[in-house]
């Protein structure tokens, strides 16, 4: 979102102006800014929040009372869903969650225990996953319907989502930073032959894929994943970036609402004891409104949002038009990148448009040498 700011200076020598950038969503227009100025006694800084405007040349103004003038200069912003956000030391894995998932690494293929409605999950998950891919193929084979697609599960605990997959025919990758997790999920899959060679298992974060590779996924699945980082607008952005033009991101989680709060958090943990107690944070629990909000932010369509209800007594999910618990949504990349987003400003060379303004701002540049 591009916009422009004024500055004052009342008498004083104009210094400088910093101009600090922040995330945002499209709609958000709004920046610091903090102008620099020098009085004979005190160096002070005047933080003012003003909507950017710039003309329809991209000409960034600055006005005082006594002057106005022109950056000539063309600024050009360029920073796709694809762009490296972050240095190898920003993370989306929160150490806290990795602790409580270490302890319970050897249980998530009793399906009895703990982990009993994660099995129960696949019934709606598999299909789900699988029948939106299929509407991006004109055909597929009979037995392997995901066949030559590549797919990319984050947080895939011991591969309870990975495996199903493999089994439709794609080449799945799934990946979690509990290493513990990877060893239990190896080990399962090595009693099928047919499960070793489609399926690769990495202990890893999604950000060390990223800096690895780029728009290399068919899909991305996230499933109960998203309420257990820390970064939620990271995370989606580097799932954005290793999925391909066209690529589908799908996500199950847990809507952040009060009736969540009491039936995931104080009955299935504190009083039924479906799943330990400590294993989610209402805080980090997620509404489909903002989830879709952040997903469409970072060039992702949201093509179905579902809810998902799960019986604790009969032990079976089914969906349900209620997102007020759980929910399944499915978003699709873009397949031509055509929103670029403010990342950092490039500074060029005057063009050929605003030679004409460099001329009719000439006296303003002269005060400004001053």
């Amino acid at each position: 979102m591009w916009g422009g700011s004024k500055l004052s200076c009342s008498g004083n020598r104009f210094l400088g102006v910093v101009i600090s950038r922040y995330r945002g969503t499209q709609t958000e227009c709004t920046r610091l800014i903090t102008s620099a100025v020098y009085s004979e006694n005190q160096f002070s800084w005047t933080p003012q929040t003003k909507p950017w405007v710039f003309s329809e040349y991209r000409i960034m103004w600055f006005k005082s009372y006594r002057m106005t003038f022109a950056c000539l200069n063309r600024i050009k912003i360029y920073r796709y869903p694809w762009t490296r956000l972050y240095s190898t030391s920003r993370t989306t894995v929160d150490s806290s969650e990795v602790k409580t998932f270490l302890a319970l690494a050897h249980r998530w293929w009793d399906e009895q225990g703990i982990y009993a409605p994660l099995h129960s999950m696949n019934d709606l998950r598999v299909p789900f996953i699988r029948d939106n891919l299929l509407k991006t193929v004109a055909d597929h084979q009979p037995g392997k319907p995901l066949s030559g697609m590549k797919i990319l599960d984050v947080g895939c605990g011991g591969g309870l989502l990975t495996e199903p997959l493999g089994r439709l025919g794609a080449s799945v990758t799934g990946i979690d930073p509990v290493d513990e997790n990877i060893k239990t999920a190896q080990h399962h899959k090595s009693f099928d032959p047919i499960l070793d060679k489609r399926i690769e298992y990495r202990a890893c974060s999604l950000e060390e894929i990223v800096e690895e590779t780029t728009e290399a996924f068919d899909a991305v699945v996230a499933s109960e994943v998203v309420e257990h980082v820390i970064d939620l607008e990271t995370f989606i952005q580097c799932c954005c970036q290793v999925l391909k033009p066209g690529g589908s991101l799908f996500i199950t989680t847990i809507n952040k609402t009060q009736l969540s709060y009491a039936l995931g958090i104080v009955f299935a943990e504190q009083i039924a004891g479906i799943v330990p107690k400590g294993t989610h944070t209402w805080e980090k629990f997620v509404s489909p409104e903002k989830l879709e909000s952040i997903l469409e932010s970072n060039g992702l369509s949201v093509q179905s949002v579902a809810g998902m209800l799960y019986n604790p007594f009969s032990g079976y999910w089914h969906w349900s038009e209620n997102t007020s618990l759980n929910y399944a949504a499915h978003a699709v990349k873009s397949g031509v990148q055509d929103h670029p987003v403010p990342d950092e400003f490039v500074f060029k060379g005057e063009t050929e448009e605003l030679r004409g303004q460099d001329s009719t701002n000439a006296g303003a540049q002269e005060e400004l040498k001053k």
